[in-house]
């Protein structure tokens, strides 16, 4: 006679996290991985900036629970971000935590992976294109070039204590400083980067909306990035390019407003 599993004596077996770069947003920049694993999932929880077009690979049978980010707050601060994955997994529910760019840059990743772990759930992590490289790419903005930057790093512009990071050398000569998450403090990120030393001068390249069908690059001068921020009514999700390399990119070139806005004001003195 075959021995029947008692549902209330035996425990449920955890179910996997994945934990799922959904790229920056075109869906033909998805891993097949992560094309395989949306398409199968029954639950899905995922950021904002997650595209439409990505969300319609999902299961008509899906459940799809957003995390949304608005203006620097979860609509689910983060802790219990980590205890609803955790607590899907435990009951034996398989998630798809599917999050823009790449888990491990700037996507929390490795906070819910901490959470996973410490709770005994098995995780996974699956890449994606981040945000970055996708923009990049779509700008033709080389992040590297041997005539002009042979490092590059990634600094996030909207946290606490901007002011209070040592950002000395990230920027300048032969090197490529690129920001996440820089629109609201695009004036005080110039300032910063001036009073550290780097050249007023150095060409700057803003990549809004990267990979998607209405994405702008602009391109100014240091001096002039938080007034072109405010003057083109540049909106997240948006990327900060400071190097040489900017002058590479297929950008729009708006310094002419602020130079015109320097000899307004030249005059208005003299």
């Amino acid at each position: 006679m075959p021995i029947m599993a008692d549902p209330v004596s035996d425990p449920v077996v955890p179910a996997t996290v994945h934990l799922v770069g959904a790229g920056p947003g075109d869906p033909e920049l998805l891993t097949i991985k992560a094309v395989r694993l949306i398409r199968d999932a029954r639950l899905i929880v995922h950021d904002g900036l997650v595209s439409d077009e990505i969300l319609a690979l999902a299961s008509p049978d899906a459940e799809l629970i957003s995390v949304a980010k608005q203006r620097s707050r979860h609509s689910m601060p983060q802790e219990a971000i980590n205890a609803l994955l955790v607590r899907f997994a435990l009951a034996g529910e398989s998630v798809v935590r599917l999050k823009g760019g790449d888990p491990f840059i700037f996507g929390r990743g490795g906070e819910e992976m901490e959470a996973c772990r410490a709770a005994g759930v098995p995780v996974e992590i699956v890449p994606g294109v981040s945000a970055a490289i996708g923009a990049a790419a779509q700008a033709q903005l080389p992040l590297t070039h041997r005539d002009a930057s042979s490092a590059v790093t990634f600094v996030a512009g909207q946290c606490k204590g901007l002011r209070d990071q040592d950002w000395s050398g990230l920027a300048g000569k032969g090197r490529t400083l690129v920001i996440y998450m820089g629109v609201a403090t695009a004036a005080q990120i110039a300032d910063k980067l001036i009073a550290d030393g780097v050249s007023p001068g150095l060409p700057v390249a803003v990549l809004e909306n990267g990979t998607r069908a209405d994405m702008r690059t602009l391109r100014t001068l240091l001096a002039d990035l938080g007034d072109m921020v405010a003057r083109e009514a540049v909106v997240s999700p948006a990327l900060i390019v400071v190097g040489e390399v900017a002058r590479y990119a297929l950008a729009q070139d708006v310094l002419a407003g602020w130079v015109q806005r320097q000899e307004y004001g030249a005059e208005m003195r003299s």
